[in-house]
């Protein structure tokens, strides 16, 4: 994985994150999410976008991306705008 960034602040707040998280030992292992510069960016096709929203019965959209939103929504319901 990666973390793109656009400032010193962003690529700042990463790495205090990362190092957050390495510290906590929440895993068995370091984070390796590898940290650079956006140098190039490309704007994904149309039908990428709102992929989830635009695709919900799509087979990977129900059993893996749905459970998550779900979670998500429950878990943070109280500070989600409508």
């Amino acid at each position: 994985s990666v973390i793109y960034y656009h400032t010193n602040g962003q690529k700042e707040a990463a790495t205090a994150l990362i190092n957050e998280l390495d510290a906590a030992e929440i895993w068995d292992n370091p984070i390796t999410t590898e940290i650079a510069p956006l140098e190039v960016f490309f704007k994904a096709e149309d039908y990428h976008q709102k992929y989830f929203k635009n695709n919900p019965d799509q087979s990977y959209c129900r059993v893996v991306v749905a459970p998550k939103v779900a979670k998500f929504r429950k878990e943070f319901a109280s500070i989600l705008r409508a």
